[in-house]
């Protein structure tokens, strides 16, 4: 495999994404020249950009003639760039090296001690508490995460070299370049079907990935996942109250303020400052880690206290007597219902709105039952149009098509389809006392705008 570590010069095809930002940031992190494409400004692009990273927003690829032929430049780019994109194209005829975001991953763990954290949802919030745990213990890590946390307000940490943490994505078989001294699955979820094909292949790449952890290395997984079997060395489960597990949780508090919990195997109480039950369970997994890395569970704990979060994984935007908005990244019905059971522990009072954008047309389509079952959860359902991403649109699978589900299942719940440019209003008309956003699209565009019109709402209501 390529020593990425040897090239002085990087083009990132996609570099705004967050885990090509990651990447982006390492190696600037190293004094390599860094520079690339995506498709739109974001407050991530402009934070890369006043690191020192050039990046520009439409296809140049006359660029690319400026790069070196001689082997010191490298081209990552990630599988949600089109084949015929113009700048890959350019980079093919000019012979230059490339290579995957996910083949940079693999061949910058090589020969370092790794963490890898997989699983159909939840690897953004177990490998920022891990890596948060390393760093406020001393031990210190590189890690990159597919979310940006609070603590360091960034999605790339670099405090030590030699033992870094990374997020294994199923997407594309991603993770299959991987080979982790320690292995982390939270969920086995169907998902990615347009890749996969069916849920025995998900389950499938899973196996593959846990019977590539390094021989003396540690499985710690989810109690019931079934991937145990694929791995002879030694193997931990946990689960938020199943007492079969190997580690789960006893009297669980969870409210506004956070979080607090006591191990089967100790009397210890451990605070979040987070809410939700699903983070409990995250914490729970990331805890197991830190125990198989001999961390003693006074600093575990010290660590957790101070954990203040990720962005878009259950952030309260605005709380106060009249509305409470929350936003979160979930994407899959999965999380979706975990996202909402949580909701529902904390806020169980007052009735719940949520505001979903569908992300991928494949997803959507693949899935549409179990969306239709989730959102169902919530008291009343609006929807965007489906973030598209890196596909075209499937004929029929549609947002009304999806709210027709939603509408046809046994709560009867309020459904309706919103244009962006619709959302605002009809939000100060239903004066919502708690709103959701949730989605990994560009739904987060619209959180700061709902914000300030939940709170002129307030304001305007007579005293």
């Amino acid at each position: 495999m390529m020593d990425v570590k040897t090239i002085t010069t990087f083009y990132f095809l996609g570099i705004g994404g967050i885990g090509m930002s990651a990447l982006a940031r390492y190696f600037r992190g190293l004094g390599r020249d860094v520079a690339g494409y995506d498709k739109t400004p974001s407050p991530l692009t402009a934070a890369l950009q006043r690191e020192g990273m050039r990046i520009h927003y439409d296809a140049q690829p006359d660029l690319l003639n400026a790069l070196p032929l001689d082997g010191s430049a490298l081209v990552v780019y990630t599988p949600a760039v089109p084949a015929d994109f113009p700048e890959l194209l350019r980079a093919r005829e000019l012979g230059l090296p490339l290579l995957k975001r996910a083949q940079v991953l693999g061949a910058l763990t090589q020969d370092h001690f790794t963490i890898a954290v997989s699983g159909s949802h939840g690897k953004t919030t177990v490998s920022s508490l891990i890596a948060h745990i390393l760093h406020a213990s001393g031990r210190g890590c590189t890690a990159f995460l597919g979310g940006i946390a609070a603590n360091f307000q960034s999605n790339f940490i670099g405090s030590n070299p030699d033992l870094i943490v990374v997020e294994a994505d199923e997407f594309d078989r991603s993770f299959l370049q991987l080979e982790p001294n320690i292995a982390v699955v939270t969920a086995v979820d169907s998902d990615h079907l347009d890749i996969y094909g069916d849920q025995n292949a998900v389950r499938q790449a899973f196996a593959e990935f846990v019977g590539q952890i390094q021989p003396g290395g540690s499985l710690v997984a989810r109690w019931g996942l079934e991937v145990h079997e694929h791995f002879p060395g030694r193997s931990l489960s946990y689960d938020l109250n199943e007492q079969s597990a190997d580690r789960w949780c006893r009297q669980v508090h969870t409210g506004e303020g956070g979080s607090r919990f006591v191990l089967n195997r100790s009397s210890r109480e451990f605070q979040l400052r987070w809410p939700g039950l699903h983070n409990v369970e995250n914490a729970l997994a990331a805890i197991t880690v830190a125990e198989l890395l001999d961390i003693p569970e006074d600093e575990i704990a010290e660590a957790l206290a101070t954990f203040r979060g990720i962005s878009r994984r259950f952030e309260y935007r605005l709380q106060t007597s009249e509305h409470v908005l929350l936003d979160d990244y979930a994407h899959h019905p999965e999380e979706i219902r975990r996202l909402l059971e949580s909701v529902r522990h904390i806020h169980g009072r007052r009735p719940l709105t949520v505001l979903f954008q569908p992300h991928l047309f494949t997803r959507t389509r693949d899935l549409a039952a179990e969306f239709a079952e989730a959102l169902s959860k919530a008291d009343r359902v609006l929807l965007l149009p489906i973030y598209p991403a890196r596909e075209l649109p499937i004929a029929g699978i549609d947002s009304e098509w999806l709210a027709g589900l939603v509408a046809a299942r046994p709560e009867q719940r309020p459904v309706e389809v919103l244009q962006r440019s619709q959302v605002l209003a009809r939000v100060a008309e239903l004066r919502p006392s708690l709103l959701l956003t949730v989605g990994a699209g560009d739904i987060d565009r619209l959180v700061e705008p709902l914000v300030e019109t939940l709170e002129n709402l307030a304001e305007s209501q007579p005293a």
